[in-house]
């Protein structure tokens, strides 16, 4: 069993070597924690992603900001904070299980990756605007055709979106586990991401067949983001802020 001073030496270590990263990563954490609190709002009191290109284009045109939300645009742009929230979770890690920390961080950036590939809001931008203007309507039925494409293939339903979020969660659960076996974060924490984050993988995967249980999979997975994000991120700016050991001259 590792004793206190064990941990206050490898406390010691991770703020010496890499506590810039573990600042940047508690930061990262804590404004994900704040999107993800804005996201739950957003949702109970806009409504979620537009069911049809229809509803999309007359929220752009209409109600703009609150079509740009509703299609998820705020995510795309947070989104590559989990490159920079993975980096401090390297830095705090990576003496208690280097190999597996490695593989969670090539995970989660792969996954991460993939998923901002993807169409975004913005492209749905200009096709609301020409369906706006249209003056037939065959050009109308032709710009739904391909917003309704858009649709299909944004960061919750095309190919390479699915494949990036099983790899981030499985990057993310992983890291989890080290968490678990190491003695950086509390098992408070490890235990919440395993939970967290092997729902989330059950919702992605398991709603391909029965999206019902994937909707009540990510409503118990959803509010539990906030608490996770807030104790990684402030454990991260902690282990930013230990002083330096003293050495003998």
């Amino acid at each position: 069993m590792i004793s206190q001073h064990d941990s206050e030496v490898e406390i010691q270590r991770i703020s010496n070597s890499l506590s810039g990263l573990c600042r940047i990563g508690g930061i990262a954490a804590l404004i994900l924690a704040a999107y993800s609190l804005a996201t739950i709002v957003q949702i109970v009191m806009l409504g979620g992603q537009p069911t049809s290109a229809a509803q999309a284009f007359d929220l752009l045109e209409h109600h703009r900001v609150i079509g740009l939300l509703r299609l998820d645009l705020p995510t795309i742009a947070v989104l590559p904070l989990y490159y920079f929230v993975f980096l401090g979770l390297f830095a705090a890690l990576r003496r208690s299980d280097r190999s597996n920390t490695l593989l969670a961080i090539a995970l989660a950036f792969v996954g991460t990756t993939l998923t901002l590939a993807t169409p975004t809001a913005l492209s749905m931008i200009p096709l609301s605007d020409k369906f706006a203007a249209a003056a037939s309507d065959t050009a109308r039925n032709q710009l739904l055709a391909a917003g309704e494409a858009l649709l299909a293939a944004d960061i919750w339903h095309s190919t390479s979106a699915i494949l990036g979020g099983v790899l981030l969660q499985c990057g993310a659960l992983l890291i989890s586990v080290v968490m678990l076996r190491g003695n950086v974060f509390s098992k408070t924490t490890a235990w919440l991401g395993i939970v967290m984050h092997g729902l989330d993988l059950a919702h992605i995967v398991g709603g391909l067949l029965l999206p019902a249980a994937g909707f009540v999979l990510l409503s118990i997975a959803g509010p539990l983001y906030p608490v996770w994000f807030i104790l990684v991120g402030l454990r991260l700016l902690r282990l930013a802020r230990q002083s330096q050991p003293e050495y003998p001259a």
